[in-house]
Order: C-alpha cells, then structure tokens, then sequence
C-alpha cells in the first residue's frame, strides 16, 4: 500500500507541475486547472485510504470543507475574488499552525519520537512552519480586510515600526532555538504568538497600492508553510506541492515589484497608497478644467476610428463591466475597428486579476496584450477606452519626481489622439494620487458606472 501510495503521490506532483505550467499561458489555463484539480482529487483520495484514523471523521471533515467551499464559490463575486485568495491564504497558514501543534503534542502518532523525545530536526521543521503558518493566517486577515473595507488601505505606520519589527524578528529566532533545546510547549506557543504579532504588524504598513505584490507574497507564504509541514508529516507530496506554491508565488512577487518599478524590501518596509492619501502629483487639480462628455460623444469617436485599445481596471472589475466592454469590441470590429487590450502588470487587485475578467467574457486571447508588448502602440492608436485603471496610466509616475509612483512603469495611454476615461468621479484612485491625464486637452471623461456607460454606448453604436 506504501508503494501505491507513494506512485499516486509522485502522479499527483506531476499533474500539478502541469497545472502551473498550464497557468502561465490564457490559452492552456482551463487545462492547467483541470490538472490541478485532476491531481489534488487524486492525492485527497489515495490519502483518504492510506491513513488508519477513523475514516468518518475524515469524510465529516471533507463534507464540511467541501460544503462550505462549494457555497462560497457559487456566491462570489468576481470583484471579490482578491480577497479571497486572501481569505484562502490564511486558512493555509492556520492549518501548518494546526498540524505542528498535533505533531507536537502527539508526536507518536507521526513517528517523531524518540527516547529522548522529538528529534532536532522535526522541532526545527515543526518551528518554522508553525512561524511561517502563524505569519501567514495574520497577514492575510489584515490583506482581506484592507481589501474588502473593512479596515483602511492607507498605510497605518508609526514612529519605530520598522525597529519594533526587526527586534520581534530578532526574538523570534530566538523563541525558535529556545524551542528545539528545550522541546518545551511554552516557546511553541510563544513562537505561535510572537508570529501572529508579527503578521499583523509586517501588512498594516503596507497601502492598498501594493495589494497585488501582498497577495502574490501571502500566496508564497502559505506554500512554505505547506512544504515546512509536509517535512514534519513526511509527505514528501505535501513538501513538493508547498514548494511549488512558494517559489511560484516569490517569482510572481517579483515580477509585480518589477511591473511597479519597487523592491520587494520596499514595499514591506512601508508601501504607498491608501484612499485617504493626498495627491500631490500634477499640480492643484482645482485649478484644471476636465471635459466632460457623454455615452453618444464618445460611441462617434470610436465609430470612426480605425484602432481602439481598451484598458481594463479594477472599475470594471466593480461594476462588472467585462460583458459589456466585450460586446462593445464585437460592435466595433464590424464596424472594422481594429480592437485590442492593454494589461498592466499589477492592474486590480490581484495578479491577473483583469485576465480572469477578460476571460469570463470570452475575449479571445490573441487580443489581450500585456504591456511591454502594446504600449509602443499607443502612438499609433486613434482612441484608447480606460476603465477606471487610474493609477496604472498616471503619466506622474515618468514626469513628476515628487510622485509617490515615480518611476512606475506605466502604460502610455497619454499618446493616443484621443483618451476615454470611465471613472464614477474625477476623485484619485487606490493610490490616493492625483492623475493629471483627467485634464489633458486630448481627454475625456466619462463620469459615471462603468457598466451602465459602456451598455449606453453600445446602443449608441447600434
């Protein structure tokens, strides 16, 4: 049974190694999560089987997870869908917390016992995953709720941050080898604590602006913690998944921090942005003129353009809009319009947050352009239709130096004979700063719901 076990393990590694090979392409996605699903139901399966515990309270276990899993998905909105990676995130880290405290307190049961008790090496591993669960299952309560609301995105720093968190690290390292010396269950929970601290304390900081890289990092997290378990358990299936994840997630960290122009030491030094944050890029936004224009204005000028790039942010994402955008597309390239879209790196919430939407629509893929592959396109292009993706085409960030974003590789929308910007008001975006493109003499705004202006549109077109 431990061979079998064993090859269905190295079976379910492999489908997921396909999985983040599918994923790194729109075009093989759904194949890519239909081997991750493929090679998860296979390890829950052979697992279900292998273990002598009692059977039904596993199946109670995976009823319950499962029930509630299923209700939550079918209720989600797709607005919503960053913070509950967030959400998803946290469970992972109270689960390594979970099982390091069994392991611990019944280390029989998982063959980490010795005469002299728990062996060195599973307290070390048993420690650090616990640390890197308990870090995890904070940071990303504090991230689902600067996401939903529920507590501010602006970031929350105080005098001596930065030193209190080195001296938490500092004791937590210590917690850690006070813990393997003594194997005592006072430094275990000491450590449980210190990490859940130091979750909280490492995302307060940190401005809605820098959500995409904190999700991507909480992403990261969850896997180690996963892979740190999988040492203790000896499941060398959960230390391969949880590999996985964490490298995957630090690479995709990386490239968001790239997409931003910002190390990652940076951003968890203290990140920008929040809804109360003040704009000081571009000048006194009271002292410029926007032109205001309407669904019929802007249905003319694209009508009689020859190439439109729509670019999607997290306005459409909150009024739903990608239907309508794609029906609006489908319109104009009757009418011979060439139409394309332009993605930011880090446009929503979340990475590929605007992809997924995109994909929801049936956009076909060959019309999605990442940004370093259409900005040179923006000079050539009659009309680009912005949809609340305010701070990502923020011209500040080449211009103003005293900017908050400055140097942010953003997309060149400014370059374009004629710029439509659906925003609900001439108000700063998540980053909490000003975008001087709003009272450009080649711009208009279109104030109001992004779904409801695109759908007005459309019967404008029609």
């Amino acid at each position: 049974m431990d061979n079998f076990t064993a090859f269905i393990y190295l079976v379910s590694a492999v489908c997921f190694i396909m999985a983040l090979r599918g994923l790194s392409h729109p075009e093989s996605a759904r194949a890519g999560v239909m081997y991750g699903m493929a090679g998860m139901a296979l390890a829950v399966v052979v697992t279900f089987f292998a273990v002598s515990s009692s059977h039904l309270w596993i199946l109670l276990g995976i009823l319950i997870g499962g029930g509630i899993g299923a209700a939550i998905a079918n209720k989600i909105e797709m607005t919503a869908l960053p913070q509950l990676m967030a959400a998803f995130h946290s469970l992972v880290g109270l689960a390594a917390v979970f099982v390091a405290a069994a392991a611990f307190y019944n280390p029989e049961a998982y063959h980490l016992a010795t005469a002299e008790g728990i062996k060195a090496v599973s307290l070390i591993e048993m420690g650090l995953g616990t640390a890197i669960g308990a870090v995890t299952f904070t940071g990303s309560i504090i991230a689902w709720g600067k996401l939903q609301g529920t507590i501010s995105g602006k970031p929350l720093v105080f005098s001596g941050q930065h030193a209190l968190n080195a001296l938490l690290g500092a004791l937590l390292v210590l917690f850690l080898i006070l813990f393997v010396v003594t194997q005592s269950a006072f430094w275990f929970w000491a450590i449980v604590v210190l990490s859940l601290a130091l979750g909280v304390l490492m995302i307060v900081p940190i401005g809605g602006a820098d959500m995409p890289v904190i999700v991507s990092m909480l992403n990261s997290y969850s896997g180690w913690a996963a892979a740190g378990i999988g040492f203790t358990l000896h499941n060398n299936l959960l230390i391969i998944v949880g590999a996985l994840v964490g490298a995957s997630g630090a690479i995709l960290s990386y490239i968001m921090c790239k997409g931003m122009n910002r190390s990652f030491v940076s951003v968890l030094l203290g990140g920008f942005g929040g809804e109360q944050a003040s704009g000081s890029a571009g000048g006194d936004a009271g002292e410029r003129n926007a032109k205001i224009g309407a669904a019929e204005d802007a249905a003319y000028i694209m009508k009689n353009a020859s190439k439109v790039i729509i670019v999607p942010g997290y306005g459409m994402a909150v009024a739903q809009a990608q239907h309508a955008v794609r029906e609006m597309a489908d319109i104009l390239k009757r009418e011979g319009v060439d139409v394309k879209y332009a993605i930011h790196p880090v446009a929503g919430r979340m990475p590929g947050h605007m992809n997924v939407l995109l994909a929801e629509a049936n956009v076909p893929y060959d019309e999605v352009f990442e940004q370093e592959d259409i900005n040179r396109d923006f000079a050539q292009t009659d009309v680009v239709y912005i949809i609340g993706a305010n701070d990502i085409t923020n011209p500040s960030a080449k211009t103003d130096t005293a900017s908050p974003i400055y140097g942010m590789p953003v997309l060149d929308v400014e370059n374009a004979r004629t710029v439509l910007f659906v925003k609900r008001s001439l108000g700063s975006g998540y980053a909490g700063i000003d975008n001087p493109l709003f009272y450009r003499d080649n711009t208009m705004m279109l104030l109001g719901d992004a779904k409801k202006m695109t759908e007005e549109i459309i019967k404008s077109l029609e």
